[in-house]
């Protein structure tokens, strides 16, 4: 049995859960997310807490239950708390800004690279080499982080790039002369 899938998720005080067949609803004071699930995996909402319950002990099922559980848990947490995401930028010259709801990142190229995310998913600029974001779904939140990150990921010599907070960043010797 999968231990995480066994986990009943505890819901807390001002969320509400629909089930419309396979169709889950999670509604909190942050938003609402919608997510269709697998129609094998059984989803019982009792009182605060729900169980995932699988089918058989079959390699299909058996992948599919503690997935299941982790998606309905992160619904949960994010429309109670939110989740964010942190990056920094390292490096001479290395800087980010906001203009209007787009994100711009000076990084080294001979252009700044803007971009835009998608509704849903918010984007702060606290400082020059910081960037915070924010949303309500972890995968949308995960997924604009990364891809900020993929602009100028860190290089292991000098360790300059935009890097998850706190991530450490294996670091290379360089050359050495004879």
């Amino acid at each position: 049995m999968s231990r995480i899938g066994k986990k009943p998720i505890e819901i807390p005080a001002g969320v509400t859960i629909t089930l419309n067949g396979t169709e889950v609803t999670v509604k909190g004071p942050k938003g609402e997310l919608t997510r269709n699930f697998h129609s094998d995996i059984k989803i019982n909402v009792e009182e605060n807490v729900i169980n995932v319950v699988r089918p058989t002990d079959n390699k299909e099922h058996r992948a599919l239950h503690g997935t299941t559980r982790s998606i309905l848990a992160n619904m949960i947490e994010g429309v109670s708390k939110g989740f964010e995401r942190g990056l920094e930028l390292i490096g001479v010259g290395y800087r980010a800004s906001k203009s209007g709801n787009k994100l711009v990142l000076n990084v080294g190229y001979s252009h700044p690279v803007e971009m835009t995310p998608e509704t849903g998913v918010e984007v702060e600029v606290p400082s020059n080499t910081k960037v915070i974001v924010k949303g309500i779904d972890k995968e949308r939140v995960g997924a604009l982080a990364a891809n900020i990150r993929d602009v100028r990921p860190p290089e292991p010599y000098k360790g300059k790039g935009i890097r998850y907070e706190g991530e450490k960043v294996r670091r290379k010797e360089g050359k050495t002369a004879k």
